[in-house]
C-alpha cells in the first residue's frame, strides 16, 4: 500500500492519454497507465520511467467487463483509494462514411468504447474513488459532443458529420452529468473536457494542437480544488455549451 495520490488514465499508451499521464505524474501523482496492449504500454511507460516519473502499467480493455474488474482489483491490491480517473480511451471507425452508410456494427463498437467504456470503468472504480478525499473523474469528450456547436454554422464543429462518434460523445456529456449528481455527496467532481483539434491517430495526425496542448484541460480538471465545478463541459477557453 502507498499513501501517494493515485491516478488512472485509460487509453494512455499514446496521444492525449500519454500526455495526460505524463502531466499528472509531473504534478506529483502516482499514475496508472491504462492500456489494452501490454507491449505498447510497456514501450510507452519506459520513456516516462526514464524521466523519473512514478507511473505503472495497468492492462485494461474498457469494453471487456472481466478486464475492467481485474484492473480494479489490481489497483485495489496496491492502494486503498483512487484520487483521479480519466476516461480517455476512444475510437473513430470509418470516418469517411456518411450517416446513411454507417454500418451498425461500427456504431455499436464505437459506443462500446466511447460511452459504455467510461460507464463501465467508472462504476468499477467507484469504491476506490469514494475512499479518496475529493476524487476527480474526467470524461474525454469532444467539441462534436456539443449539440449547440454542431448545429451552429459558424462553428468548426458543424462541418463534422461523424454519426457514431458524435452521438457517442453527445451521450457521454449526459453520462457526465448523471455521475456528477450521484457522486457529489462524496465530494467527487465529474466533468467532461474537450481537447480541441489535436494531432492523434484518430484523425491521422491532421490536428493543429499537440497532444500536450490537448491534454491541458483534462489535467486542469483532474487537479481542481474543492471550489471547482462539477457536472460541466470544458475546453481550452473555459466552459463549453452542451
Amino acid at each position: 500500500m502507498t499513501n501517494k495520490r493515485q491516478a488512472l488514465v485509460t487509453g494512455a499508451n499514446k496521444g492525449i492519454g500519454l500526455a495526460i499521464t505524463k502531466g499528472l505524474a509531473q504534478s506529483g501523482m502516482s499514475v496508472w497507465l491504462g492500456t489494452r496492449d501490454r507491449s505498447r504500454g510497456q514501450a510507452a511507460i519506459q520513456n516516462l520511467l526514464d524521466e523519473g516519473l512514478d507511473v505503472r502499467l495497468l492492462e485494461i480493455d474498457v469494453v471487456n467487463e472481466v478486464s475492467v474488474q481485474r484492473a480494479a482489483e489490481a489497483v485495489s491490491r496496491e492502494t486503498g483509494a483512487l484520487h483521479v480517473l480519466v476516461n480517455n480511451a476512444g475510437i473513430i471507425l470509418d470516418p469517411t462514411a456518411p450517416p446513411s452508410k454507417v454500418r451498425m456494427e461500427d456504431a455499436k463498437a464505437t459506443f462500446e468504447v466511447n460511452l459504455f467504456g467510461p460507464i463501465r470503468v467508472t462504476q468499477a472504480f467507484i469504491p476506490l474513488l469514494t475512499a479518496a478525499e475529493g476524487a476527480r473523474v474526467v470524461m474525454m469528450g469532444s467539441g462534436v459532443g456539443s449539440l449547440t456547436l454542431i448545429a451552429d454554422p459558424t462553428s468548426i464543429y458543424s462541418s463534422v458529420n461523424l454519426l457514431a462518434y458524435t452521438a457517442s460523445k453527445v451521450a457521454l456529456n449526459a453520462v457526465t452529468v448523471s455521475f456528477a449528481k450521484e457522486l457529489a455527496a462524496f465530494g467527487i467532481k465529474v466533468n467532461a473536457v474537450e481537447p480541441g483539434h489535436v494531432q492523434t491517430d484518430l484523425n491521422d495526425n491532421t490536428g493543429v494542437l499537440t497532444p500536450e496542448e490537448g491534454a491541458a484541460t483534462a489535467i486542469k480538471m483532474a487537479l481542481i480544488g474543492q471550489d471547482g465545478p462539477t457536472g460541466g463541459f470544458f475546453g481550452g477557453h473555459g466552459r463549453q455549451p452542451w
